[in-house]
């Protein structure tokens, strides 16, 4: 029984590999793939409008995309940058580090029907539902979500007493490995599964569609990464995201 157990963590270790060319610098790629009608270019560097999404990218951590990245910021911006290996920072702050997981959900993983109450209702959201969406995601991670981040893919919530308590969505989205990301709940409502509901609304959506499932946490936020364990995603690499700013 232990040997076949330990068989079959290997076997989904395996699976759960993310190809490294796309997840080393994954914010290059979506911008010039499935996002590409939202990037903002400048030379070999990318970001998202500022009103979407805080990332930036350059294709390689030389002095002239960095230059080029630096052109595309406005003085006092802050964005996050994922790790490239950058030695030099031309005319830009390196303002804090902060190391993510990778994780990946393999397809043979069974997503399970929610645990909720059956009169909760999985609603879908629309941008229509930015300004809830934004004041609910500020009180776990403030800056993150913007007014048009609801441009990058599709949002499930739920609501209580007609104010959104709880959502999940999609964020950075590569060819093949849509992101999920948004997911949060209002204090006074956690404990209730709906984190877990929506989660595996969007990732029954991935399913359908024979796309894989992935995200990004903080290696601190252990509540969340035992809930994504406990859904059967694994770590499949750690990452550092640089928060920067243009000097000048």
């Amino acid at each position: 029984m232990g040997v076949e157990t330990d068989s079959r963590r290997v076997h989904l270790s395996e699976m759960a590999s993310l190809p490294e060319h796309l997840f080393s610098n994954p914010v290059w790629h979506a911008l010039g793939s499935k996002h590409r009608h939202l990037a903002v270019s400048e030379g070999k560097a990318r970001r998202y409008p500022a009103d979407v999404a805080p990332f930036v990218a350059v294709e390689e951590p030389t002095i002239e995309a960095l230059e080029a990245l630096h052109s595309l910021l406005v003085p006092g911006e802050q964005v996050w940058f994922a790790d490239a290996k950058v030695t030099e920072w031309p005319e830009l702050v390196r303002e804090t580090s902060l190391e993510c997981l990778q994780m990946v959900l393999p397809d043979d993983v069974e997503v399970p029907d929610p645990e909720t109450d059956p009169e909760t209702k999985i609603e879908t959201l629309s941008c229509a539902d930015a300004p809830a969406m934004v004041a609910l995601t500020d009180l776990a991670f403030p800056g993150f979500f913007r007014v048009k981040t609801c441009e990058m893919g599709r949002y499930y919530g739920v609501h209580a007493g007609g104010e959104l308590v709880s959502m999940s969505g999609e964020r950075i989205t590569l060819e093949g490995y849509p992101e999920v990301s948004g997911v949060c709940t209002h204090p006074a409502h956690r404990g209730k599964g709906y984190a877990s509901a929506l989660m595996g609304q969007v990732i029954r959506d991935h399913r359908r569609e024979g796309v894989v499932s992935w995200l990004h946490v903080s290696a601190g936020n252990t509540h969340a990464i035992e809930l994504y364990l406990r859904m059967g995603f694994f770590e499949a690499r750690r990452h550092v995201w640089h928060r920067i700013s243009r000097r000048g």
